[in-house]
């Protein structure tokens, strides 16, 4: 089974027996919030990226990519070697460079909003960078309404019964938000055993050394 975004809707309204046009027209963003707590729970090979950046001379900021949902590893590279910098929390940042115009090869990187990385030290030249992060696909709400996406092709379930807990808080309707939670964290738990068994494949474990 797989849900195309017509599918989908229909099998919510079906569910919930509601065609109520505020509701209906909220179906979209059911389906958004599902795929978002989907994609926070989940560790899936499918969902990484590699991404190479510039940071500037002087700019603490590197900006992260529009599909960018959380970092795995970020490399700076110089005269072609690759130095890994260690994930910190903002407040680390400032309090190791509490003056940003404090230069050098940046060591540090942390999370300074959705949209930027914020650097220690403040790279005192141009540094290209390669980034490697989990990212958020394409939503099914982009789609024509005939095609699928990963999710909505391999874990129908957690979205169908994700959308379902949107659908049933919208419609106030608390004996069938526990049901469909319930049943959406059995979908979501059956994709985090399928993570989990791509970790034990040698080719995504990173405690063997790579020939």
């Amino acid at each position: 089974m797989s849900f195309t975004l017509s599918t989908l809707k229909t099998a919510v309204q079906n569910y919930t027996e509601s065609s109520e046009t505020t509701f209906v027209a909220s179906l979209d963003t059911f389906i958004q919030e599902a795929e978002e707590r989907i994609l926070k729970a989940v560790e899936l090979p499918v969902f990484r990226k590699n991404v190479t950046g510039t940071a500037t001379a002087s700019n603490t900021y590197l900006s992260t990519p529009s599909d960018f949902l959380a970092p795995y590893s970020l490399a700076v590279i110089s005269s072609s070697v690759y130095s890994y910098l260690l994930y910190k929390h903002v407040s680390f940042i400032r309090d190791f460079t509490p003056n940003a115009s404090t230069t050098g090869l940046p060591k540090y990187y942390a999370l300074f909003d959705d949209n930027s990385f914020l650097l220690a030290p403040t790279p005192d030249t141009t540094y290209s960078f390669e980034l490697h992060y989990k990212y958020r696909p394409a939503s099914l709400t982009t789609t024509s309404g005939t095609d699928t996406t990963w999710l909505s092709d391999n874990a129908p379930d957690a979205m169908l019964y994700g959308t379902l807990v949107e659908a049933a808080t919208f419609l106030k309707n608390p004996q069938e938000i526990v049901q469909y939670e319930q049943r959406f964290i059995q979908a979501v738990n059956g994709l985090k055993n399928l993570g989990q068994g791509y970790g034990l494949r040698d080719e995504y474990r990173y405690d063997i050394a790579k020939g």
